[in-house]
Protein backbone atom coordinates (compact mmCIF):
# COMPACT_ATOMS: atom_id res chain seq x y z
CA UNK A 1 0.00 0.00 0.00
CA UNK A 2 1.52 3.59 -1.01
CA UNK A 3 1.64 5.61 2.27
CA UNK A 4 2.80 8.95 0.23
CA UNK A 5 3.77 9.77 -3.26
CA UNK A 6 7.52 11.72 -3.63
CA UNK A 7 7.46 14.31 -6.93
CA UNK A 8 11.14 14.51 -7.04
CA UNK A 9 12.62 18.21 -8.15
CA UNK A 10 15.47 19.90 -9.90
CA UNK A 11 15.18 22.57 -7.23
CA UNK A 12 16.72 23.10 -3.63
CA UNK A 13 13.44 22.84 -1.85
CA UNK A 14 10.90 19.46 -0.84
CA UNK A 15 7.59 20.93 -0.10
CA UNK A 16 6.04 18.73 2.42
CA UNK A 17 2.01 18.29 3.33
CA UNK A 18 1.79 16.16 5.90
CA UNK A 19 -1.69 16.58 6.84
CA UNK A 20 -3.27 16.96 2.96
CA UNK A 21 -4.30 13.37 3.44
CA UNK A 22 -7.54 12.27 4.39
CA UNK A 23 -7.93 8.67 3.94
CA UNK A 24 -8.86 6.59 6.78
CA UNK A 25 -8.84 2.19 6.76
CA UNK A 26 -12.02 0.97 7.20
CA UNK A 27 -11.06 -1.24 10.43
CA UNK A 28 -10.08 1.85 12.13
CA UNK A 29 -12.67 4.15 10.56
CA UNK A 30 -15.16 1.23 12.15
CA UNK A 31 -13.98 2.32 15.83
CA UNK A 32 -14.59 6.10 15.39
CA UNK A 33 -17.12 8.55 16.00
CA UNK A 34 -19.27 9.62 12.76
CA UNK A 35 -18.15 12.86 12.50
CA UNK A 36 -14.43 12.00 12.95
CA UNK A 37 -14.82 9.43 10.16
CA UNK A 38 -14.67 12.29 7.71
CA UNK A 39 -11.61 13.14 9.00
CA UNK A 40 -12.43 17.16 9.58
CA UNK A 41 -9.35 18.22 11.05
CA UNK A 42 -7.67 17.66 7.22
CA UNK A 43 -5.28 20.15 5.63
CA UNK A 44 -7.67 20.57 2.82
CA UNK A 45 -6.68 21.02 -0.22
CA UNK A 46 -3.16 22.47 0.44
CA UNK A 47 -1.26 19.74 -2.05
CA UNK A 48 -3.95 21.64 -4.72
CA UNK A 49 -2.86 24.77 -3.57
CA UNK A 50 0.63 24.27 -4.28
CA UNK A 51 0.70 22.89 -7.56
CA UNK A 52 2.47 25.84 -8.91
CA UNK A 53 5.42 24.32 -6.83
CA UNK A 54 6.16 21.67 -9.21
CA UNK A 55 6.57 24.50 -12.33
CA UNK A 56 9.08 26.35 -9.78
CA UNK A 57 11.40 22.46 -10.11
CA UNK A 58 9.99 21.69 -6.29
CA UNK A 59 10.33 17.96 -5.03
CA UNK A 60 6.29 17.49 -3.29
CA UNK A 61 5.51 15.39 -0.87
CA UNK A 62 2.44 14.38 0.03
CA UNK A 63 0.71 11.56 2.47
CA UNK A 64 -2.58 9.63 1.76
CA UNK A 65 -3.53 8.80 5.36
CA UNK A 66 -5.51 11.18 7.54
CA UNK A 67 -3.89 12.37 10.66
CA UNK A 68 -6.10 10.93 12.40
CA UNK A 69 -4.53 7.48 11.62
CA UNK A 70 -1.37 8.61 12.62
CA UNK A 71 -0.15 12.56 12.89
CA UNK A 72 3.20 12.78 10.71
CA UNK A 73 4.13 16.12 12.31
CA UNK A 74 4.11 14.73 15.89
CA UNK A 75 7.19 12.95 17.16
CA UNK A 76 7.26 9.42 17.69
CA UNK A 77 7.37 9.14 21.44
CA UNK A 78 4.21 11.80 21.30
CA UNK A 79 6.03 14.19 23.73
CA UNK A 80 3.58 17.64 23.28
CA UNK A 81 5.15 20.44 21.28
CA UNK A 82 3.20 23.33 22.96
CA UNK A 83 3.18 21.75 26.66
CA UNK A 84 0.26 23.33 29.28
CA UNK A 85 -2.00 23.77 26.27
CA UNK A 86 -4.44 22.13 24.39
CA UNK A 87 -3.20 20.01 21.48
CA UNK A 88 -3.46 16.75 19.89
CA UNK A 89 -1.40 13.74 19.72
CA UNK A 90 0.55 11.39 17.33
CA UNK A 91 -2.59 8.96 16.98
CA UNK A 92 -4.89 12.00 18.19
CA UNK A 93 -8.38 10.86 20.76
CA UNK A 94 -9.25 14.38 19.96
CA UNK A 95 -10.93 16.53 17.57
CA UNK A 96 -10.08 20.40 16.90
CA UNK A 97 -13.58 20.60 18.00
CA UNK A 98 -12.74 19.03 21.50
CA UNK A 99 -14.81 16.06 20.80
CA UNK A 100 -13.28 12.14 20.88
CA UNK A 101 -11.85 10.74 17.63
CA UNK A 102 -13.17 7.40 18.87
CA UNK A 103 -16.68 5.37 19.81
CA UNK A 104 -16.17 4.73 23.74
CA UNK A 105 -13.39 2.06 24.86
CA UNK A 106 -12.27 2.12 21.31
CA UNK A 107 -9.16 4.23 21.25
CA UNK A 108 -5.72 2.77 20.47
CA UNK A 109 -3.62 1.31 23.03
CA UNK A 110 0.17 1.71 23.20
CA UNK A 111 0.76 -1.07 20.82
CA UNK A 112 -1.26 -0.35 18.25
CA UNK A 113 -0.20 3.08 18.40
CA UNK A 114 3.47 1.62 17.80
CA UNK A 115 2.50 -0.57 14.85
CA UNK A 116 0.38 2.80 13.00
CA UNK A 117 4.17 4.77 13.78
CA UNK A 118 6.03 2.03 11.59
CA UNK A 119 3.49 1.24 9.04
CA UNK A 120 2.12 4.99 8.17
CA UNK A 121 4.78 7.32 10.16
CA UNK A 122 8.07 5.66 9.19
CA UNK A 123 7.58 5.15 5.71
CA UNK A 124 7.15 9.31 5.13
CA UNK A 125 9.84 10.40 6.88
CA UNK A 126 12.25 7.68 5.53
CA UNK A 127 11.15 9.48 1.96
CA UNK A 128 10.92 13.07 3.55
CA UNK A 129 15.14 12.59 5.08
CA UNK A 130 15.80 10.59 1.72
CA UNK A 131 14.97 13.74 -0.27
CA UNK A 132 16.32 16.30 1.80
CA UNK A 133 19.70 14.51 1.77
CA UNK A 134 19.55 13.66 -2.33
CA UNK A 135 18.76 17.41 -2.41
CA UNK A 136 21.21 18.70 -0.35
CA UNK A 137 23.96 16.33 -2.33
CA UNK A 138 23.19 17.83 -5.56
CA UNK A 139 22.97 21.67 -4.71
CA UNK A 140 24.87 21.49 -1.18
CA UNK A 141 22.24 23.16 0.70
CA UNK A 142 18.15 22.05 1.13
CA UNK A 143 15.28 23.88 2.02
CA UNK A 144 12.09 22.14 3.45
CA UNK A 145 8.84 23.86 3.62
CA UNK A 146 6.21 22.64 5.69
CA UNK A 147 2.96 23.73 4.00
CA UNK A 148 -0.10 23.28 6.63
CA UNK A 149 -3.38 25.19 6.66
CA UNK A 150 -6.40 24.89 9.65
CA UNK A 151 -9.45 26.67 9.88
CA UNK A 152 -9.49 30.47 11.14
CA UNK A 153 -11.70 30.04 14.21
CA UNK A 154 -10.75 26.74 16.44
CA UNK A 155 -11.76 27.52 19.70
CA UNK A 156 -10.72 24.53 21.51
CA UNK A 157 -7.00 25.18 20.51
CA UNK A 158 -6.66 29.00 20.38
CA UNK A 159 -8.54 32.02 21.35
CA UNK A 160 -10.04 34.34 18.48
CA UNK A 161 -9.30 34.19 14.57
CA UNK A 162 -5.96 32.91 13.27
CA UNK A 163 -3.85 35.25 11.20
CA UNK A 164 -4.47 34.87 7.86
CA UNK A 165 -0.46 33.10 7.28
CA UNK A 166 1.49 31.86 10.38
CA UNK A 167 5.33 31.16 9.54
CA UNK A 168 7.21 29.07 11.35
CA UNK A 169 11.00 28.91 12.11
CA UNK A 170 11.17 27.14 15.76
CA UNK A 171 11.80 30.40 17.22
CA UNK A 172 14.71 30.87 14.63
CA UNK A 173 16.44 27.80 15.25
CA UNK A 174 14.96 25.94 12.43
CA UNK A 175 16.21 28.20 9.14
CA UNK A 176 19.11 31.09 8.43
CA UNK A 177 18.37 33.93 10.08
CA UNK A 178 18.98 35.69 6.28
CA UNK A 179 16.15 33.34 4.98
CA UNK A 180 14.23 34.27 7.86
CA UNK A 181 14.77 38.18 7.01
CA UNK A 182 13.92 37.63 3.23
CA UNK A 183 10.39 35.88 4.18
CA UNK A 184 9.45 38.24 6.69
CA UNK A 185 9.83 41.11 4.17
CA UNK A 186 7.93 39.70 1.67
CA UNK A 187 4.99 38.89 4.58
CA UNK A 188 5.42 43.21 5.45
CA UNK A 189 5.36 44.32 1.94
CA UNK A 190 1.80 43.07 1.01
CA UNK A 191 -1.53 43.93 2.60
CA UNK A 192 -3.74 41.73 1.51
CA UNK A 193 -3.12 39.12 4.75
CA UNK A 194 -2.19 39.57 8.09
CA UNK A 195 0.54 37.50 9.78
CA UNK A 196 2.75 36.70 12.39
CA UNK A 197 5.74 34.97 12.97
CA UNK A 198 6.59 32.42 15.64
CA UNK A 199 3.37 33.16 17.08
CA UNK A 200 0.92 30.00 18.26
CA UNK A 201 2.34 27.98 15.18
CA UNK A 202 5.97 27.64 15.86
CA UNK A 203 6.45 24.23 13.39
CA UNK A 204 5.60 21.30 14.32
CA UNK A 205 8.09 17.81 14.47
CA UNK A 206 9.44 17.85 11.06
CA UNK A 207 10.43 21.47 11.16
CA UNK A 208 11.85 21.19 14.42
CA UNK A 209 13.76 18.26 13.73
CA UNK A 210 14.60 18.22 9.99
CA UNK A 211 16.21 22.05 10.23
CA UNK A 212 19.49 22.33 10.77
CA UNK A 213 20.85 25.52 8.64
CA UNK A 214 24.64 24.71 10.54
CA UNK A 215 24.25 21.88 8.25
CA UNK A 216 22.71 23.16 5.15
CA UNK A 217 18.84 22.08 5.67
CA UNK A 218 16.71 24.97 6.43
CA UNK A 219 13.10 23.92 7.38
CA UNK A 220 10.12 27.03 7.81
CA UNK A 221 6.61 26.00 8.48
CA UNK A 222 3.39 28.06 6.98
CA UNK A 223 0.00 27.64 8.47
CA UNK A 224 -2.81 29.22 6.14
CA UNK A 225 -5.90 29.81 7.45
CA UNK A 226 -8.17 28.02 5.54
CA UNK A 227 -11.04 30.72 4.68
CA UNK A 228 -8.46 32.33 2.40
CA UNK A 229 -8.46 29.64 -0.38
CA UNK A 230 -11.61 27.46 0.37
CA UNK A 231 -15.23 27.64 1.90
CA UNK A 232 -14.12 26.26 5.34
CA UNK A 233 -18.00 24.93 6.05
CA UNK A 234 -18.78 23.00 2.51
CA UNK A 235 -14.62 22.34 2.15
CA UNK A 236 -15.28 23.89 -1.24
CA UNK A 237 -11.95 25.02 -3.05
CA UNK A 238 -12.40 28.44 -4.32
CA UNK A 239 -10.30 28.30 -7.33
CA UNK A 240 -10.74 32.69 -7.45
CA UNK A 241 -9.86 33.54 -3.91
CA UNK A 242 -6.86 30.62 -4.06
CA UNK A 243 -5.08 32.23 -7.37
CA UNK A 244 -4.25 35.76 -4.73
CA UNK A 245 -2.74 33.80 -2.08
CA UNK A 246 -0.87 31.24 -4.42
CA UNK A 247 0.76 34.64 -5.72
CA UNK A 248 1.99 35.57 -2.31
CA UNK A 249 3.03 31.95 -1.39
CA UNK A 250 5.14 31.84 -4.36
CA UNK A 251 7.01 34.60 -3.41
CA UNK A 252 8.27 33.03 -0.42
CA UNK A 253 8.87 30.60 -1.90
CA UNK A 254 11.43 32.29 -4.52
CA UNK A 255 13.11 33.47 -1.56
CA UNK A 256 14.10 29.87 -0.82
CA UNK A 257 15.94 29.37 -4.27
Amino acid sequence: MDICTLHMGSAPLLVSVPHDGSLIPDDIAARMRPDARRSPDTDWHVARLYDFALDMGASVLVPRHSRYVVDLNRPPDDVSLYPGQNTTGLCPAVQFSGEPVYLEGEAPDADEVGARVQRYWRPYHEALAGELERIRAVHGRAVLWEAHSIRSEVPFLFDGRLPDLNLGTAAGTSCSPALAQRLQAVLEAQSSYSHVVDGRFKGGHITRHYGRPEAGIDAVQLELAQLNYMDEDSREYLPGRARELQALIRRLLECTL
